[in-house]
């Protein structure tokens, strides 16, 4: 995320806001934030995921979900 907002405090965040709320990203911004965390995690996330990725839990639990499942035929 601070390569998204660089001066980001992370300090209290609410895991059921959206990171788009906390943050006040623009569209590009949230783009860069799914990017980054599909980078961070080597989970492949797209344009379908969005909705999952709508609060930090639902990041969480996406991310989870995505380092749970099969190698083979993974969705992501």
């Amino acid at each position: 995320m601070q390569r998204v907002v660089p001066d980001a405090d992370f300090t209290g965040l609410d895991p059921g806001v959206s990171p788009r709320d906390t943050f006040e990203l623009d569209p590009l911004d949230f783009l860069e934030f799914v990017e980054a965390l599909a980078e961070l995690s080597a989970t492949e996330l797209t344009e379908d995921d969005y909705p999952a990725l709508d609060t930090w839990d639902g990041c969480a639990a996406r991310l989870v979900a995505g380092a749970s499942a099969p190698a083979q035929g993974r969705r992501g």
